[in-house]
């Protein structure tokens, strides 16, 4: 079923296993903000992770939640698939409106995702790390733009539930660090004490390919996304809602 933004949808006993494991991962990490969608899934998840940082707040952001579906939502995928539209949605989702009052075009979902990441870089300042909770859709979406894809090339993107994406901003570019990561050390990210730089260094990319995460320039935002629970950027999300992939014909 295309879950979408129906309330009542909880994590399942493996999604919240799923996020109790991520936020493991991710505890040796200091967040500047946890941020999520307000669907339940990511709120779990973005809870889930908060817990074990003595009760850091979440913060509520609709323009990562899910895309709106509209008379798409609630209905079985294999349905779904049937419709001509489906196609579109593979192939050429930057043509796609989904239908009814309620729908949402995907340029216009992938536009309010990119200006929510951009207005918390620079509510949290060049420095900060920190973690936006969302949704596979949204998440491709956000990689898209990052790599400067255009967004019908987003359908070649995976977004696993609670994988991690880590995408980090600079003046100049962004830098996508890891993708749809489940399951690696978070050391590289760890901030480093006497590093606080500004200018045009830190949007160089490095020649030869660089030494890793300590070729790190200073004074960059780092946005770390996963989809919501187990289902599931980019955060985890439910079993239950989750998507079908793209297929590889899109």
């Amino acid at each position: 079923m295309l879950t979408g933004w129906t309330p009542g949808i909880p994590l399942d006993d493996r999604g919240q296993a799923q996020a109790a494991a991520l936020a493991a991962r991710l505890a040796p990490l200091p967040l500047a903000a946890i941020v999520s969608s307000p669907l339940e899934r990511c709120q779990q998840t973005a809870s889930a992770i908060a817990a074990s940082r003595d009760a850091q707040p979440v913060l509520n952001e609709d323009r990562v939640g899910e895309c709106r579906y509209g008379d798409w939502t609630g209905k079985p995928l294999k349905k779904l698939a049937a419709e001509p539209l489906w196609r579109v949605v593979q192939a050429h989702p930057s043509a796609v409106t989904f239908p009814g009052p309620e729908g949402e075009s995907m340029p216009d979902m992938q536009h309010r995702a990119v200006a929510a990441i951009r207005e918390w870089n620079a509510r949290l300042g060049q420095d900060a790390t920190y973690l936006i909770c969302s949704h596979g859709d949204v998440i491709k979406a956000i990689v898209a733009d990052s790599l400067g894809l255009h967004l019908d090339q987003s359908q070649r993107i995976q977004v696993d539930p609670c994988s991690l994406t880590v995408i980090r901003y600079t003046p100049l570019r962004p830098f996508l660090v890891r993708m749809n990561d489940r399951g690696g050390e978070v050391d590289d990210l760890m901030p480093r004490a006497g590093h606080h730089g500004h200018g045009g260094a830190n949007s160089d990319a490095p020649v030869g390919g660089g030494s890793g995460g300590a070729d790190q320039a200073d004074g960059q935002a780092d946005m770390v996304t996963g989809a919501a629970g187990p289902l599931a950027g980019a955060v985890p999300s439910a079993p239950s809602s989750r998507q079908q992939p793209a297929d590889t014909r899109g």
